[in-house]
């Protein structure tokens, strides 16, 4: 790549590992999750939890776009580091703004105003960084060039919806959201993917950060509560739930999935990147983070907090959130693999289905009960798959991941 050395540019190999630049970017985005939920946790309403997640879906679109520029050029060199710091501070001041990006607090800064234009700064930085790195590639260019009505369309909506207020506000935010996400997959497949490994590894590292998430959500929701049996054990089941999530991803899908988008070639390839990725990890991240919300309840209730006694039980949203989330994980697992490898994991249907028809009879026990439930039926599904596929499963990890199919 010939690149003027004012920019020093450097182009991301096909054995690429994410850099520590990265990951460190990454950080910002811990933060914002742990905002999203927090504020979520204060007023579980039904509005409350639509806002939540339009905000999460508008600080995913932030992130995604960083882990596509992070592909083509190195993250920790030149210009490129300078974008990604600065687009930090972006990130790092919307999500200081989320309990304002709706509803402004008085006095200081109109908090919908300073979330939008942070945003704004964060989607222009990843505009100016590609734009320099297409800078000897005029299909990437030509891309470039046809994504951008749909930053423009995204930014201003939110732009509008902060001087809106009520419904129209609401209405406002899912208008930019969605014609970002169509005016991205209108705008075709001509983007660049120079390591299959770096680009799953990315995902699955904000997998990771969703996940923990949802133990930072244990460990706050008894933070201020004396220490007691119940806390113990219901802190256990919430690390055996995101354990379980944890070895739905990591164990063999990931391994499989990445084998599948590094055979692939050309704009095949794109598109399953995008579609595979791109798409459907975040109702990965959604589904997390609404378990994170119900965890966090849950553990107020089991802790004694709040005036809650040990037998009551978790219903309404946070009850929804928590066993709704999971079974929403469940099924984008399945969307994923079907996208990327052609398989279809009934298993997983089938135990999101469960979940979601026996949520009504889960908000007639305690909470801790709750959990149990939940803990023993994702544990389970884990195991069963574990030992009906152990031979394949022992290939995709041991041996040749093309051919096996799990």
């Amino acid at each position: 790549m010939v690149t003027p050395r004012r920019t020093r540019v450097e182009t991301v190999g096909e054995g690429a590992a994410v850099t520590t630049l990265e990951l460190f970017f990454d950080l910002v985005f811990v933060f914002a999750l742990t905002r999203v939920t927090d504020w979520m946790a204060d007023d579980p309403t039904a509005e409350t939890v639509l806002r939540g997640m339009l905000i999460l879906v508008v600080m995913w679109w932030a992130w995604v776009g960083y882990s596509w520029l992070g592909n083509v050029a190195k993250a920790d060199e030149g210009v490129i580091r300078v974008g990604m710091l600065v687009a930090m501070a972006g990130v790092f001041i919307a999500s200081i703004t989320i309990p304002e990006a709706f509803d402004d607090l008085p006095g200081g800064l109109s908090g919908p105003v300073v979330f939008a234009i942070a945003y704004f700064v964060v989607r222009i930085v990843h505009l100016g960084m590609f734009w320099i790195c297409s800078r000897d590639d005029p299909q990437l260019r030509g891309q470039i060039v046809r994504w951008i009505p749909s930053v423009v369309l995204g930014t201003v909506l939110l732009l509008l919806a902060s001087q809106a207020e009520g419904w129209v506000q609401t209405a406002l935010w899912a208008g930019a959201l969605l014609g970002d996400y169509v005016g991205t997959a209108l705008a075709g497949a001509s983007w660049r993917l120079n390591s299959a490994r770096h680009f799953a590894e990315r995902h699955g590292l904000i997998i990771i950060v969703a996940l923990g998430e949802s133990i930072v959500s244990i460990g706050i929701g008894v933070a201020a509560l004396p220490v007691s049996w119940p806390i113990i054990i219901g802190s256990v089941l919430g690390l055996a739930i995101a354990g379980a999530m944890w070895w739905a991803y990591f164990d063999v899908t990931a391994l499989l999935t990445e084998h599948a988008l590094a055979e692939a070639t050309g704009e095949r390839q794109i598109r399953l990147a995008r579609g595979g990725y791109t798409f459907l990890h975040l109702p990965m991240v959604i589904g997390i983070i609404l378990m994170s919300l119900g965890l966090k309840k849950a553990l107020l209730y089991i802790g004694g907090g709040e005036g809650h006694t040990l037998a009551d039980p978790i219903y309404g949203i946070p009850l929804a959130a928590l066993y709704g989330g999971a079974a929403i994980y469940l099924f984008a697992h399945v969307w994923f693999k079907r996208y990327l490898i052609g398989t279809v994991n009934v298993e997983r249907i089938v135990v999101g289905v469960v979940l979601l028809a026996i949520t009504p009879l889960v908000a007639l026990v305690p909470a801790v009960v709750a959990l149990l439930i939940l803990a023993v039926v994702l544990c389970g599904l884990v195991g069963y798959e574990t030992h009906r596929f152990r031979e394949l499963r022992h290939q995709v990890r041991h041996g040749q991941a093309g051919h096996a199919e799990h």
